[in-house]
């Protein structure tokens, strides 16, 4: 814990996902050092045992917050603004995923892409959390990354199709027009089911493999071979560095830290 901040100004990140569970802690002053706390899971027991024994056993967690921010890695369900009912979202979301049934229905908007991710959390999970904060506030994991990512979107005249790696998963994203032109998420444990995955979204969208653009990024299965194979058949591929384009911030110095939560901390929600 860094002395010089006082704990009623620290701010305290959750990430959750199926399978990975850290803490990251900021003072509300931007110059203050930001501490990263990946947790390691007990197997055989569940997350929200997991969350608890965190609580139990992390110094961390022992301190008081003003503000808490959860982000959820889970599936996702895009409604446009103009359709959202928010009385609704948990009809629409279990008619879309199966087996959430027991699980909490929340929303992030997304004003500036017109839209309104709709997820799950584990109920349990909520339980821990509430027990220990008042007023914490929960947002879709990978909202930091969508919001950047449109801005980078801008950049010169080619169309872009982005692929996030984290979670053993792919976010597959492309955008125009201030909306979500494409936004699925697939397995991306395996390198080469990664590549099919990327260039049948490709083909999908209509992309010109003379003209186009892809930009990965994230924790990217047997990168140098995807990057190989994906040139054969695109000709301007790119990975994000996110030292280059967090114009070499501490946080991209983290060993561990997801780039979805180093956007958070270097753009905000």
């Amino acid at each position: 814990m860094e002395e010089n901040t006082p704990i009623n100004s620290r701010r305290l990140i959750i990430r959750l996902s199926q399978n990975n569970l850290s803490f990251a802690t900021i003072g509300n002053d931007d110059s203050s050092p930001i501490t990263y706390n990946p947790y390691f899971l007990k197997g055989g027991v569940s997350m929200a045992a997991n969350l608890r024994e965190a609580f139990r056993s992390l110094p961390l967690l022992q301190q008081s917050y003003t503000h808490v921010l959860v982000m959820v890695d889970s599936p996702t369900l895009m409604v446009p603004t103009e359709l959202f009912r928010e009385e609704e979202q948990r009809t629409i979301f279990l008619h879309t995923f199966t087996g959430h049934e027991q699980d909490e229905i929340m929303n992030t908007v997304l004003p500036d892409l017109n839209c309104v991710v709709v997820f799950a959390i584990n109920h349990d999970l909520k339980l821990v959390i509430s027990d220990h904060f008042q007023h914490p506030h929960y947002i879709a994991a990978v909202a930091p990354v969508w919001r950047n990512l449109h801005q980078r979107s801008y950049m010169g005249v080619r169309a872009k199709l982005y692929g996030y790696f984290h979670d053993r998963r792919l976010d597959i994203f492309s955008y125009g027009q201030n909306r979500f032109k494409f936004c699925n998420t697939f397995d991306a444990r395996d390198a080469h089911d990664s590549l099919y995955y990327l260039l049948y979204v490709w083909k999908q969208l209509g992309l010109q493999a003379e003209h186009d653009e892809v930009h990965i990024v994230g924790d990217i299965p047997d990168q140098n071979w995807l990057m190989e194979e994906l040139q054969k058949y695109i000709k301007r591929v790119y990975t994000i560095n996110p030292a280059g384009d967090f114009n070499r911030s501490a946080v991209t110095q983290i060993d561990g830290m997801p780039y979805d939560l180093m956007t958070l901390f270097v753009k905000g929600r």
